[in-house]
Parts: C-alpha cells; structure tokens; sequence
C-alpha cells in the first residue's frame, strides 16, 4: 500500500519515477474511470515502465465522473469555480491531511517556515463560494502564521492598504496573496513601495479586466507595488499540489510533483524541452484521486526542469485534449 510516507520524502528523480509508477499500477487497479480510460488506450499496465509511458486522463473527466482510487468515505469536495451555465469540476477527497501536508510541506520549501511571516489574502472572487481549495489552503497558511494581522480582505481596500503599508515599514516579512484583477484594483487605489512584502497573484480575471500577457500584467504589479519581481502559484481544483513561481513567471515543482510537455497533435507523444505544447501533471499527492492529469494548460519546460505557462487551449483547438472517448 503506498502512503503519504512514499510520496513526500522524495529526493531524487529516479526516487520520484518509481514511485509514480506504483502510483499508476495501484490507480490503475483502483480507479475505475483511469482503469477504463486506459483499456480504451490499450495499454497493458504491465509493460508501463516509465514516465513517458503513463496515460494521462484529461482534466475534463472530473467534470463528468467521480474520479476517484478510494472506497474511504469523501471528506472534502472541491470545486471549481467556472463560469456561468459550465459544468464544474469536482474533486472528491477521501484524505484532506494529503493536501495538508502537500501544500504545507511545499510552501516550506520554497518560502521556508509559514510563521516568519504575515499572510493577508485578497480573493474576493473565491471567497465568495464554497468548495474552494485555495482558500482551503490559504485559510490553514493564514491560521498556521500564529499572527493577529494575517487575514483575509474581501471588499476592505482601505483596511489592507492601511495595514500593507504599517506592517511593510516595521519590517514585517509578509505575503500577499490575491486574485489578479483584485490586486490590479488596489494598485489603482493606493501605489506602493513595499520592502518586506511578496506579492503572490494566483491568476485570473474572472470576467472583471481584459486578459493581459504575464509580461504586461507583471510589469504593471511591480510597478504598483513597488516590488522587483511578482511570484505566482500554479495549482488547480483537480490537483492536490502546487508549484510556484518568484519571479518571471517561470514555476518549479515541489519534489512530488512533475510536468511533462505533449504535442498538441499527437497527444501520445511528448515535446523537447524550449517547445511548446499541452501540460501533462504528475502529483503523486493524488493518490486517492488520480495523479496523472492532461491539462487545458499550454506551456514549455525547461532543462533544468522548470517550466512557464503560456495560455491555454481554446476551444476550435482542443486537440491536444483529443483523449475525451469514454
């Protein structure tokens, strides 16, 4: 039986391989939907035996199917937030303290220990439904801060800038963490110059602002706050992971988690490092779930692992997401 003792103390590449590919023969067996995915892939579990091998599930099935490797009873729903008349996505939770110590152990080895800092979170557009993981997470990081000041804003501009700018100037280390049309908002409000802070966006309009290019977007944040570079956080409902980015929009995983780049003809066949093509996601902390997930994602990944996001797929271009049969 693998374990959350199996998946967070990988050090190494050959480490995380081998795990994975337990990962898929237990997924494999257990999940139903994955199961069924790769019958229709003809793919004979057996002679899977690397990385490259592994069929990836479109991230669209958690839309329609209970995707799921556990009999244990669900604990947490997430839930995405999409748009009016969609159909959401659903990932079902038979092991929240996976995503606890997913995201805790992560955000401690980019950011090092959650209480040298003050974290104050700007999502409006999330806190205002249920079912969301990232509150989920930012809720537990904000709590675990141990700090009176950490908090959440959701329409209180002049409360957070009041606060930004006293906690910023003492010398306070602090993190603030917030959708991007709300922090295009308060820049609006009230320029800074902040020393202490990092200013993390997690992405997203929401319909509120026209779409911008990172470059755009982030020349803009910096300018705003005051701040030499924006980080970011890739996570997503059906992923129990994230990775991070502190600057230029270029992510890197934590040690449980790995992309992979597929040509967007030939969703079978993988793309050379520089290319761009669709994002493949390895997080072994799905293991209830399954952990080898086809993005809607577009991006290109880099020699020594890293990778950007470049967009996504529209919808006349989906053929790198061909996989959709069941």
């Amino acid at each position: 039986m693998i374990s959350a003792a199996d998946i967070f103390p990988i050090a190494s590449h050959k480490q995380f391989e081998k795990t994975a590919l337990k990962v898929f023969r237990f997924q494999h067996e257990h999940n139903a939907v994955y199961r069924e995915f790769c019958d229709h892939l003809n793919i004979n579990a057996g002679e899977v035996k690397s990385l490259r091998h592994i069929p990836f599930l479109p991230i669209q099935f958690f839309k329609t199917r209970d995707v799921i490797s556990s009999t244990n009873p669900i604990q947490e729903t997430f839930t995405s937030s999409g748009t009016t008349g969609s159909i959401n996505s659903r990932h079902l939770v038979t092991d929240v303290s996976l995503y606890e110590q997913s995201y805790r152990s992560a955000f401690t080895q980019f950011y090092g220990n959650i209480e040298n800092y003050v974290v104050l979170a700007l999502l409006p557009s999330y806190l205002e439904r249920g079912g969301s993981s990232l509150i989920y997470m930012v809720d537990d990081l904000i709590k675990r801060t141990n700090n009176p000041d950490s908090g959440f804003y959701l329409g209180d501009h002049d409360g957070l800038i009041e606060k930004l700018v006293a906690l910023d100037k003492s010398g306070q280390n602090m993190i603030l963490i917030g959708v991007t049309y709300a922090l295009l908002d308060l820049i609006e409000k009230h320029q800074f110059q902040l020393q202490n802070t990092i200013v993390m966006e997690t992405g997203g309009m929401k319909g509120r602002r026209r779409e911008m290019i990172r470059e755009e977007l982030h020349a803009q944040l910096c300018q705003g706050f005051g701040v030499p570079a924006i980080h970011s956080e890739y996570g997503m409902t059906e992923l129990l992971s994230q990775a991070y980015s502190l600057g230029h929009g270029v992510f890197e995983c934590p040690n449980w988690m790995h992309i992979l780049v597929r040509d967007t003809e030939d969703a079978l066949a993988y793309l050379p490092d520089g290319k761009t093509g669709g994002i493949n996601v390895i997080d072994l902390a799905n293991l209830n779930s399954c952990a080898f997930i086809a993005t809607q994602d577009l991006g290109k990944k880099n020699p020594n692992g890293s990778f950007e996001v470049l967009g996504r797929f529209d919808h006349s271009d989906i053929r790198g997401c061909n996989l959709m049969v069941l």
